[in-house]
């Protein structure tokens, strides 16, 4: 007989909801800084290249800093390492805010982006190897899907939140500041969490132990194909960076109000997805839901790009977000599942590297695309060639058309190849049984 499914398990430890708290309140700031950021630089430059350079600030912390900050994650107190990260992101809270009173320049403002991103190289890893010592196996899933929930309810409030700020004031100063006390409020949330103790990477950082995240992933096919999608429909198909131009006077005429909305629209969509995920039993077919999903990820940016009505702007936003948030779960619950409690730092900062950060260099290269052949080019060939990849992985890796559920991927143990790429620096006991004939 069936275990009834308990769409709050996760919930009921009190450490996970305080990380679940740093989380959503850390994200709000975050989410508030961006959108605040952006109306910020394009309304001081009207340059979209200016978009995309904000981009590539955050992307280079990130793509520099993230593996040793993944080994760091595996090799001490990772709660602790959260909470310096969220003192490094009020720190650029405060230096953005400051370059607002005073007027300071442009680059300044570049500046505190590649502080921004220092603080997300540090954070992401550290937090997402958290999860699993604050929770027991049996609802890891369930936290995941209850993290994306908090991730978007940050991503809904933080940019609404950040463009009624602006529209009100008419200045982004107080929008910097409010970001600024919600990376406070993630400090002292995350402060109480006592995680119970794991295994520990053992012996020196060597360049062997800081690039075996990157080993695991290549040789665990289904993590490194949910990867790889991901990584090139977000590089490719977002329409985030390009925003402050599509609310501006020549296409939607919304303002910053507007702005936070369609910011937010993705989000949205999301947070409805997940929670219909979190109360249903989990993807029988998840490799086929998570390509279906990003297909329709494409064709809905497709829309968007060609749209001139707020509102089918915003309903094809929120369900490019409500597609994404299917492809976020399946993703990140292989990841906790198929890896080794003593490498899910450095496995979560790989992952950070081509996913997380795919976001920032996907403005980079939104931004470029814009400025050499106009928004609307940018944005409908980017969901164009995001179908394109959908293709290309279900050729590549056909495995990932064939997941079952996957609460079982953890009984089902990994393969041969995974195994190999961890065996020579876990103690044996560590990894999961491999399945009996």
């Amino acid at each position: 007989m069936h275990q009834p499914h308990d769409p709050y398990a996760a919930l009921r430890f009190r450490d996970y909801r305080l990380l679940l708290g740093a989380g959503i309140i850390g994200s709000i700031g975050t989410q508030m800084q961006a959108v605040t950021v952006g109306w910020d630089l394009y309304e001081r430059t009207k340059s979209p290249a200016a978009l995309g350079w904000a981009g590539l600030a955050e992307f280079l912390p990130v793509f520099l800093f993230a593996l040793p900050a993944g080994h760091a994650a595996d090799r001490f107190n990772r709660s602790r390492l959260y909470q310096v990260a969220q003192t490094v992101m009020f720190l650029a809270s405060v230096g953005l805010a400051a370059i607002a009173l005073w007027k300071g320049p442009v680059p300044q403002t570049y500046a505190c982006l590649l502080l921004t991103g220092c603080s997300r190289a540090l954070s992401a890893p550290a937090r997402q190897a958290l999860l699993p010592q604050v929770v027991p196996d049996a609802v890891l899933a369930n936290a995941i899907t209850w993290n994306s929930s908090g991730w978007q309810i940050a991503n809904v409030a933080g940019p609404a939140l950040g463009g009624l700020v602006i529209g009100h004031t008419k200045s982004v100063l107080d929008a910097y500041l409010l970001a600024a006390l919600c990376s406070l409020i993630s400090v002292a949330l995350a402060f109480p969490v006592r995680p119970r103790s794991e295994a520990r990477t053992q012996g020196p950082a060597t360049f062997e132990s800081l690039v075996a995240g990157i080993r695991f992933l290549a040789r665990t096919k289904l993590l490194l194909a949910a990867i790889t999608l991901d990584l090139f429909a977000v590089l490719l198909g977002g329409a985030t960076a390009l925003l402050p131009i599509y609310a501006s006077a020549d296409f939607l005429d919304v303002g910053p109000t507007g702005l936070g909305w369609l910011r937010s629209a993705p989000a949205a969509g999301a947070f409805v997805m997940a929670l219909g995920m979190a109360h249903r039993r989990p993807l029988r077919r998840p490799g086929r839901a998570l390509l279906l999903a990003v297909t329709g990820f494409g064709l809905a940016t497709i829309v968007f790009g060609f749209s001139r009505d707020p509102i089918l702007s915003f309903a094809m936003l929120a369900l490019t977000g409500a597609l994404d948030n299917i492809s976020v779960v399946v993703r990140h619950t292989l990841v906790q599942m198929l890896t080794p409690d003593p490498m899910r730092g450095r496995v979560s900062a790989v992952n950070l590297v081509f996913i997380s950060s795919s976001n920032e260099l996907g403005s980079f290269e939104s931004g470029m695309t814009a400025a050499w052949f106009g928004p609307v080019a940018s944005v409908v060939g980017g969901g164009i060639r995001t179908i394109l990849v959908v293709f290309t992985v279900m050729l590549r890796w056909p495995e990932l058309i064939r997941l079952g559920p996957l609460h079982r991927v953890l009984a089902e143990g990994l393969s041969q190849e995974g195994r190999a790429a961890v065996s020579e620096e876990l103690p044996r006991d560590s990894l999961p049984a491999e399945k009996e004939a």
